[in-house]
């Protein structure tokens, strides 16, 4: 299984098709079971030669530890908006003009909610704030499939893509519920093969 999946990364970069080599990527992590896969993700993307930051909400600490994502990025985890940095600067503005594209995985229906509105009361909803004309976002939603057809939701969805955020997902298959509809986050590999699209359309000035 892993070397079918290193597969599919490498494939992603493969002549003639967008690479992420170089690039500086934003990864959120939020609140949900599929947090493993964003684990994944990030140790994918620092195969590829990407930067990786990554920046976590209360709820997906529950989930997965920063170590993780320490250990696999080789980078500081930023998890609070009062926590101190080298430089000193403001997280939630430095970060976003830092990176060339920020990724919420997974994006809970939470997180959504909160970009739809404006609403920034913690550290990933003011990083997805302040992206705006800094970086582009791509999100991978994951939630329940009831939530996800709620129509909450696909109001907060509908606003979002009309602003010009990115999603990739969600897929159709068996839920950490225990039911079976929409909601899954989509794969470390599709969200990959996404962000190397994104980036290759969208240069950002340095």
């Amino acid at each position: 299984m892993a070397i079918r999946r290193a597969k599919r990364f490498s494939e992603c970069c493969s002549v003639g098709k967008p690479c992420l080599a170089g690039k500086r990527i934003l990864l959120c992590v939020t609140g949900g079971i599929a947090c493993y896969k964003s684990a994944d993700l990030a140790s994918a993307l620092v195969r590829a030669s990407c930067q990786v930051s990554a920046a976590m909400t209360d709820a997906a600490r529950k989930f997965i530890q920063p170590l993780t994502f320490q250990t696999l990025t080789r980078r500081q985890v930023f998890t609070d908006m009062w926590q101190s940095s080298d430089d000193f600067s403001s997280q939630h503005i430095a970060l976003t003009d830092w990176a060339d594209l920020m990724i919420v995985a997974p994006a809970t229906a939470n997180i959504i909610a909160k970009m739809a509105c404006g609403i920034a009361d913690e550290l990933v909803s003011c990083l997805a704030l302040s992206a705006a004309g800094a970086c582009p976002i791509l999100i991978a939603p994951a939630m329940n499939d009831r939530m996800w057809s709620a129509p909450a939701t696909r109001e907060n969805m509908a606003k979002l893509v009309a602003r010009g955020v990115h999603v990739v997902g969600p897929a159709t298959g068996r839920l950490a519920c225990g039911t079976t509809g929409t909601g899954r986050m989509a794969e470390p590999d599709e969200i990959f093969a996404a962000a190397a699209k994104i980036t290759a359309t969208k240069k950002k000035s340095r």
